[in-house]
C-alpha cells in the first residue's frame, strides 16, 4: 500500500511538472525575440522542404490551399500522462502572416516520448480564418495522414482542413492529433520585417 501511494504521488507530481511546464511555454504564441522568430522561420522552411522532398504531390495541395500551418517539431511525452507541444508559422500565399502554437493532452498508461513535424493545410479561407480566430482544436477521433510518395495526392479535407506529419528525420510518422488546441497570434508592425 506504501508503494501505490508513493506511485500515485509520484504520478501526479509528474503530471503537474508536466501542465506546468506547457502552461509556461503557451504563455506567448510567437516567440519572443527576434532571434527567436528566424529560427521558427528557418525550421518550418526546413520542415515544409523536407516535407515536399518526400511527397512532391504535396506542393499541388499547398498551393491550392487558402493557408497552411507548418509545426517543424512538436515535442510529445508521456509519464502516466501526456502532453504535447509546438510552434509554428501560419502562411498564407506563401508568405508567413503570423505564428501559432499548438497543445494537446491525454491521459492512459503511456511512457515515452517522441518529436514530430506537422504540416495543417486549411482548404477554403473559411477554415483557414477559424484557425485564426484562435479557439481552433481537434476533435478526439482526428487522425493525421503520414507524410510519403502520393498522400497529398490523397489528401481528406475534414471541416476544409488536412494534417499531415512525419518525424524528424523526414520519414513517414503517423501520429494521434485527437483533442490539439491551437493558438494563433498575426504578425505585428514590429515582427513583420522580411528579415524575421
Amino acid at each position: 500500500m506504501k508503494n501505490l501511494n508513493r506511485y500515485v504521488c509520484a504520478t501526479a507530481l509528474v503530471a503537474a511538472g508536466l501542465a506546468g511546464l506547457i502552461t509556461l511555454a503557451t504563455c506567448t504564441t510567437a516567440p519572443e525575440t527576434r532571434e527567436g522568430r528566424a529560427e521558427l522561420r528557418r525550421t518550418s522552411s526546413d520542415a515544409l522542404s523536407q516535407a515536399q522532398l518526400n511527397d512532391p504531390s504535396l506542393q499541388r495541395v499547398i498551393q491550392n490551399a487558402a493557408g497552411y500551418a507548418v509545426f517543424p517539431s512538436v515535442g510529445k511525452g508521456a509519464v502516466g500522462i501526456g502532453g504535447a507541444y509546438g510552434k509554428g508559422d501560419v502562411y498564407q500565399n506563401g508568405a508567413v502572416i503570423g505564428y501559432c502554437d499548438m497543445t494537446q493532452g491525454s491521459i492512459g498508461l503511456q511512457l515515452g516520448g517522441q518529436s514530430y513535424s506537422e504540416i495543417i493545410v486549411f482548404q477554403t479561407p473559411m477554415a483557414l480564418e477559424i484557425f485564426k480566430n484562435g479557439n481552433f482544436r481537434f476533435d478526439a477521433q482526428a487522425t493525421a495522414v503520414a507524410l510519403k510518395s502520393g498522400a497529398g495526392a490523397n489528401a481528406k479535407f475534414t471541416n476544409g482542413v488536412a494534417v499531415f506529419t512525419m518525424d524528424e528525420t523526414g520519414l513517414m510518422f503517423e501520429a494521434s492529433v485527437g483533442g490539439q488546441k491551437f493558438g494563433y497570434q498575426a504578425r505585428g508592425p514590429r515582427t513583420a520585417s522580411a528579415s524575421e
